[in-house]
Parts: structure tokens; C-alpha cells; sequence
């Protein structure tokens, strides 16, 4: 299927409309399509009817069915992969159950999510641990240079490194593959922020060898939000606890499993984990093929415009080995701030306070850029839009 094949139109149609607004932050909050959304409503009306029956009887056959689903999705066994409400949960609960010990190292690098970096580095501070941040050549030219300079700052302490599939920050695909792989040889283990590669990217956690991978489902996938989960591999999940502690066990009485600690963190709806399975089900009706290469041909088509019109600098090579259907622009002119400041930069606000356009703008490295996400629901007018509105808000946001 062809980018003409999949009219926008048609598969915008497929979300609820917001009327005067455009959305190009799918990469922060996925909004989800209306299938989703019935069947995430289905499920709570469902739970709703009779709680005790749906909790104590059915959830844990319910939840082992939407984990066969999402792990022939993304190739491991069903035992290896328990929901979780987000990746920062998963984060978490890596972080609280990895041996650390005074003088161990973590190693992350400067292009990882800020909650990733404060959660690690929160972490060896309670274990008297060190946490490491590789630097990383900015612009990126090839694969093997973030190989090389994230290996170039491991040490006989470092235990662990972390490491995105795709980075929130600068929307670049990692090689890491290669990475697992080099890691494994010198028995240091790898945990994976992956809520970006979910959909964007096919995954075959089996054949990629991570030791844990982190994911969120409500970005790419187009899932409710508050549906994740967590990858363990082998031998790893035994005595792995939650970082909320309820009974431990299951409620139907069936034979005990390392999920059990995790399926029931005290009385929630579980709506959105179930309702994962719709999301996988409608891009499959789309197709993931044409999914992926229609928002990277938008994503690319932004990117091509965002250097020619606005004097943008690309942080990578061009193509889909780099970048999926989210691309990064450094834009130059565009004012930073001192770093730590909360709220929005001032050009993210002005874009949306006059135009109604959500999109967000990343400050990293002492450097402001422009992040845009593009989803099926993303139209080339909606880009068009963005552009003027840059054009028009240049003047009073340059140095």
C-alpha cells in the first residue's frame, strides 16, 4: 500500500474530531481512535455490571489474552511481558529491583527522557551507585558513532545500560540491536525506553536479546492512555516485585505466576490494558507497512521543510533508519532558556495560544528545537499551518 492508497481523510475520520485544533504532539499523548475508545468503554461498562465476578473470575484470563496478543506483536513468550500503566512505571520498577551496589554504574546517554534520567539517577544515589551520561557527536552521522560513544564511557562497574529504541527528545532510531548485542558479550545487562518504538518500529524482543524493554502504549500504538508494560527476559523475573504492594497473588485461585504481583495493584480498571488488543487490531487493518511509510513520508516531508523555509539543522542522516513518523529539527534562531525551567518555551505556548496548534518545543544540550509527530489522523494541510505560523512568530522569538 502507497502513501495515495491511505487518504488521510479517510483515516482521520477514524478519530474524534477537534474542531479548530492541530494536534502534531502525538508523540507526548497518542490520541486514540474511536475503536479504541468503544472498546475501552465496552470493557468498563462490562467490569461496571458485576466488579466481583470481573475481578475475582475473569481478569486474569482476560489480561493473559491481551498479553498473547501483544506479545506475538512483538515476539517474545506471553510469560515474559506484564501490563503496566506506562513506561515510567516500568522504568520504575527496573530501577528498584536492579542489583545495585556502592560504586556500580549506570550508563545512559544525553539523549534520554529527562523522568528516565531523574528515576536512574535517584536510584544510585540511594545505592551509593554512579550514574554515567555519555555524550553523543551532535549532528549524528552514523550508527556506529553512538556505539561507539556510548561504549567509550563503559568501565568494569558499569552494570546496566539504558538506552531508547527511538529518543523522545531528538525522535532518532537507536542501533540497538547492536548495542545489546556488543553489551551481552561483556555481561552487562540492557533495559530498553521503548514507548516511541511500539508501532513506529517492528520488534522482535526474542531475536533483539534486551534484558528488559519499557513501553507505553497510548503513543504509536494508539492504545488508551494508561496501558503499558514491561519485558523481562529469562530468569530475571524471579523476585521481581512491583513498586506497589497489594495481595501478590492471583484473585481466581489459579496457580501462582510473577505477574500475579502485578495484576492486581489494589482495585483499578483495567480498561485500557484490554482494549490494547483493538489498537493492535485496527493498524493491523491499516496495515503496519503502510502505516509506517505514510507518517514518515509526512514526517520526512516536514523535516525537508522545516531546513529549507526556517533555516532548520538536521540532528541525523535522512530515511527511515533514522527517524520514523516523529522528526527533530534544531531551529538556530529560536531563543533557549536556562535549563530546569517547568513550563512550556514561549514559542510552544505562542503556538498554541494563537493558533491552536499543539506541538512541543525541545530544549536539549543548550540548543531549541522543534518536535513533530505525525499519525494517520495528520494532514498535509495540518503541516502547511505549522509552517505559517512559524513564519509569522520567527521575528519575535529569534536571538
Amino acid at each position: 500500500m502507497t502513501r495515495a492508497d491511505l487518504d488521510a481523510s479517510e483515516w482521520a475520520e477514524h478519530w474524534p474530531q477537534i474542531p479548530g485544533v492541530i494536534y502534531l504532539n502525538h508523540g507526548s499523548f497518542g490520541r486514540a481512535p474511536r475503536a479504541v475508545l468503544d472498546a475501552q468503554k465496552s470493557w468498563t461498562a462490562k467490569l461496571q455490571q458485576n466488579p466481583v465476578d470481573f475481578f475475582t473470575r475473569q481478569l486474569d484470563r482476560l489480561l493473559d489474552s491481551a498479553a498473547d496478543k501483544m506479545s506475538r506483536f512483538v515476539g517474545c513468550k506471553s510469560g515474559d511481558l506484564v501490563f503496566v500503566p506506562n513506561a515510567t512505571v516500568a522504568m520504575n520498577i527496573v530501577a528498584a529491583n536492579v542489583q545495585l551496589d556502592s560504586g556500580d554504574e549506570v550508563l545512559l546517554n544525553d539523549h534520554e527522557y529527562g523522568a528516565v534520567c531523574r528515576i536512574w539517577r535517584t536510584r544510585c544515589q540511594q545505592a551509593g551507585a554512579k550514574l554515567v551520561v555519555a555524550r553523543l557527536p551532535d549532528p549524528l552521522t552514523s550508527r556506529e558513532q553512538i556505539i561507539e560513544a556510548i561504549f567509550a564511557a563503559v568501565t568494569e562497574r558499569t552494570r546496566l545500560i539504558v538506552v531508547s529504541h527511538v529518543t523522545s527528545p531528538t525522535a532518532i532510531v537507536f542501533p540497538v540491536e547492536e548495542i545489546c548485542a556488543r553489551a551481552r558479550a561483556l555481561g552487562i545487562r540492557v533495559c530498553i525506553d521503548g514507548p516511541h518504538a511500539l508501532a513506529m518500529r517492528p520488534i522482535n524482543l526474542e531475536m533483539l536479546g534486551c534484558d528488559f524493554y519499557c513501553v507505553s502504549c497510548h503513543k504509536w500504538l494508539a492504545a488508551g492512555i494508561g496501558s503499558g508494560w514491561l519485558y523481562v527476559r529469562g530468569g530475571l523475573k524471579n523476585h521481581l516485585h512491583p513498586t506497589t504492594l497489594s495481595w501478590g497473588r492471583s484473585l481466581s485461585g489459579r496457580p501462582a505466576t510473577w505477574k500475579d504481583e502485578f495484576h492486581w495493584p489494589g482495585t483499578f480498571d483495567p480498561a485500557a490494558y484490554l482494549s490494547t488488543t483493538a489498537a493492535i487490531e485496527f493498524l493491523s487493518m491499516v496495515g503496519l507497512e503502510a502505516f509506517r511509510s505514510t507518517t514518515h513520508a509526512l514526517a520526512r516531508e516536514t523535516r525537508a521543510r522545516l531546513l529549507a523555509e526556517l533555516d532548520g539543522v538536521a540532528l541525523s542522516p535522512d530515511g527511515p533508519d533514522w527517524y520514523g513518523s516523529m522528526v527533530t529539527v534544531r531551529l538556530p534562531w529560536l531563543r533557549t532558556r536556562d535549563s530546569g525551567v517547568p513550563i512550556n518555551h514561549p514559542l510552544q505556548a505562542a503556538l498554541w495560544e494563537q493558533f491552536h496548534i499543539e506541538v512541543p518545543v525541545v530544549e536539549l544540550n543548550g540548543h531549541a528545537h522543534l518536535r513533530v509527530s505525525c499519525h494517520l489522523y495528520t494532514r498535509a494541510g495540518d503541516i502547511e499551518a505549522l509552517m505559517a505560523a512559524l513564519r509569522q512568530l520567527r521575528p519575535s522569538h529569534s536571538h
